[in-house]
């Protein structure tokens, strides 16, 4: 059991790495016709193999892999997405089993493009990043009004924030609205991101982490649980 258990969830670690979502999947093409995450975690769960123990050997590791590849540009924006979507695959399967309780989440990650900006991909492949870390994401959109952050923070006052800002013009409303949850939540730890934002920046408007990309944010967050 020990052995198929392992090779399983080696298994599963391959194709969330590989971007392998499901038996129909053609991506990536060294995988063709072979089954993807989305059956290989059904497969381990009918086995009784624990929820937990599939996130912490097979989905965290592999998407802690995808994030060191992407920092090291060995791998580029498709490709994370590929691997994040095979891990929303397996995902389906494991996300019953923390709204029951019977699993439990490392924290609270509340995140969303701040007021004036439309842009989500960042955003959304750091929300994709952390989830797979084994984090609840509470994911606010795009054009989130300072408002929207302090009534999410209010439901969840024990999460972590991130903010995300594509355009220099929009990185003064990153600014005010640190400020202002700063000024409301006490001990709210606060990360930023985007394009336009440096280490400086972060500083300056008295965040409490930046990351350019985001495996940083994945780092982060692990030292914090």
């Amino acid at each position: 059991m020990i052995v198929a258990m392992t090779e399983i969830l080696e298994k599963i670690a391959a194709c969330v790495e590989n971007g392998k979502i499901d038996v129909n999947s053609p991506y990536p093409p060294s995988m063709k016709g072979q089954e993807g995450a989305f059956e290989l975690t059904k497969h381990a769960l009918d086995q009784g193999i624990a929820p937990s123990v599939i996130m912490d050997d097979a989905l965290i590791p592999a998407m802690s892999r995808v994030g060191q590849k992407f920092s090291r540009n060995e791998i580029f924006v498709p490709q994370m997405l590929m691997a994040a979507k095979a891990m929303n695959s397996s995902m389906i399967h494991i996300k019953p089993f923390y709204i029951s309780g019977e699993t439990k989440r490392k924290g609270t990650f509340i995140i969303g493009t701040v007021r004036g900006d439309l842009h989500d991909i960042g955003k959304n492949l750091v929300a994709m990043m952390i989830e797979g870390a084994g984090w609840e994401i509470i994911d606010l959109g795009v054009d989130v009004s300072t408002e929207k952050y302090i009534a999410a923070v209010e439901q969840k006052p024990e999460a972590v924030v991130g903010l995300s800002a594509l355009l220099t013009t929009t990185m003064e409303n990153m600014r005010s609205c640190v400020r202002e949850l700063r000024s409301r939540f006490d001990g709210l730890k606060i990360l930023v991101g985007g394009a336009p934002v440096t280490e400086e920046f972060c500083k300056n408007i008295g965040a409490d982490f930046y990351s350019p990309d985001p495996q940083g944010a994945v780092e982060y967050l692990r030292n914090l649980e």
